[in-house]
């Protein structure tokens, strides 16, 4: 599914109504109608009881919000309108629609300015639930003045909100509020979400979403193409590789694994299993040779292979040899997981984007040995997959975590396109950057995520599909969806706090068989 900025939203309808043909009147009538039936499910029985209070702007949004108050009103709902604008202002549609209430018995009262509001806050407080039409995408600054006082007013009410296309005062393409903000129960936006919707802390103030059709035609939509997907498993399930009957350990995917220094060996046991996990036929963990008997005593299916050292649990760039000579034959490389950070190792991961002949996977130390040293992936000799969280994202760039998260979308698009790789970067909403500009937003998981090991599980999920010969668009995709997802899944059974990275991995092999099996549901049985 389409995810789309502001800019990308405008010009779907912008071509909608002059390339196409269809009339602004229509999309505007769509869009009221549809809302109107959203909020009629959610909200119908306590809007009959207690009335509904349509909030509207002077712009499209107030126009939306007129056509869902006509609607409402002929299907028998007390409904009272308030234009906070000057009713003079009014144009095009918006007006147009705006001028056939008057047809209607349904009270339309004019708030344009702090006086008029201080008269009606006492009326106001009395409609059991707000239908919020007074700013729609064209947000483009901080929310201040009356509309300011507006929204803080109706927020400040504790009434359910319904939004029209995207809560009052939230940035449509960063999902941060503008100042202040309205914060819905049921968000019903048009055409397609837009990416404040999705990401955090704009997801928060959405509750629940649901996308309209207001009848843009494909034929635009393929036309303009919009450069962001929200993932869905319709898409997870595509991306999965197949697998014959006759297929074996040895067509299904070698993964070689370098992880592990004193003290993090758990690191590299739990992205090996999740390795396996994912599907792949054989594991391998290449860790420092003093390290070796640890893991061997940790992992029984994955292999070990013992690397030359520094010094003991120091791995640098002596071991370079025995590393291109072991990824021979291998259908992925992961790098990273417990590995350290000391001088030498980080030194041995710059020199790897250069040997490594099959698709490398560089998580945790690994990313921070190239901090700094972006330009040791121009030499990559395969597709390079970077899974930052925020700090190492912040540490890639040069920049802070809190500009990385002001806007995460655009962060992970800037490093994709300035290194040419593929970039996962992890969190609530977790996102997807390719080098061609594409992103993804992944909608599974869930808080109780945020402990240990987390991102060594996903590393090692990532790793196996791309070995199974999975794309890395799709392994990325496929992979952050069914870590979400498996880690939905030991959320519901164990609590929402407290499962471990390692029940998260053994979830997924019913998560991956939920995809290939959609119409069995035996694994949701606790």
């Amino acid at each position: 599914m389409y995810a789309v900025t502001a800019a990308e939203m405008q010009a779907l309808d912008r071509s909608t109504m002059e390339d196409f043909g269809l009339p602004g009147r229509l999309l505007m009538e769509n869009a009221g109608r549809e809302a109107a039936r959203v909020f009629l499910a959610h909200f119908g029985d306590r809007a009959r009881r207690g009335g509904v209070a349509v909030a509207c702007g002077r712009g499209n949004n107030g126009g939306d919000g007129f056509v869902i108050a006509r609607t409402l009103r002929q299907a028998d709902l007390p409904v009272t309108v308030y234009l906070f604008a000057e009713a003079s202002r009014l144009q095009g549609e918006a007006l147009e629609n705006f001028r056939l209430l008057e047809k209607l018995p349904l009270p339309v009262r004019e708030v344009p300015d702090p006086a008029h509001l201080a008269a009606r806050k006492e009326e106001m407080r009395r409609a059991a639930v707000w239908v919020d039409a007074l700013l729609g995408t064209g947000l483009s600054a901080e929310l201040r003045g009356f509309l300011r006082e507006v929204v803080e007013f109706l927020d400040a009410l504790g009434r359910p909100v319904f939004a029209v296309d995207l809560p009052s005062g939230l940035d449509a393409d960063t999902g941060r509020p503008r100042g202040a903000c309205l914060r819905a129960e049921v968000t019903a936006t048009f055409g397609f979400p837009k990416i404040g919707l999705l990401l955090y802390p704009g997801a928060s103030y959405t509750g629940r979403l649901e996308v309209c059709d207001i009848g843009i035609p494909a034929v635009v939509v393929e036309r303009l193409r919009p450069r962001q997907r929200l993932i869905t498993p319709e898409a997870v399930r595509k991306a999965l590789p197949a697998r014959p009957p006759d297929a074996h350990k040895g067509t299904t995917g070698h993964v070689l694994l370098l992880a592990g220094s004193p003290g993090k060996t758990g690191a590299a046991a739990l992205a090996a299993l999740a390795a396996l996990r994912a599907g792949a036929g054989l594991v391998t963990v290449g860790c420092p040779a003093s390290l070796n008997p640890v893991l061997e005593t940790l992992l029984r299916e994955p292999m070990t292979s013992p690397l030359p050292e520094e010094e003991p649990g120091i791995l640098g760039p002596g071991a370079l040899p025995a590393l291109e000579r072991l990824v021979a034959g291998k259908g992925c490389l992961a790098v990273g997981p417990g590995l350290g950070t000391d001088p030498r190792t980080r030194a041995l991961v710059r020199r790897l984007p250069a040997a490594c002949p099959v698709p490398l996977v560089i998580d945790a130390d690994g990313l921070n040995a190239l901090a700094g040293e972006l330009a040791a992936l121009s030499q990559a000799a395969a597709p390079v997959v970077l899974t930052p969280h925020p700090g190492e994202m912040a540490r890639l760039l040069g920049t802070s975590v809190a500009a990385v998260q002001q806007d995460r979308v655009a962060s992970a698009r800037a490093l994709a396109h300035a290194a040419g790789v593929h970039v996962v970067l992890k969190g609530a909403r977790t996102v997807i950057a390719h080098p061609d500009g594409g992103v993804e937003i992944n909608p599974t998981g869930n808080p109780g995520m945020a402990t240990a090991g987390m991102g060594d599980v996903l590393t090692g999920v990532l790793a196996g599909l791309l070995a199974q010969g999975a794309s890395p668009p799709d392994a990325c995709r496929a992979a952050v969806w069914l870590h979400g997802d498996a880690a939905d899944e030991a959320a519901r059974r164990r609590g929402p706090r407290g499962y471990l990275a390692g029940e998260v991995l053994d979830a997924l092999p019913r998560r991956i068989g939920r995809q290939l099996a959609p119409e069995s549901a035996e694994d949701e049985a606790p």
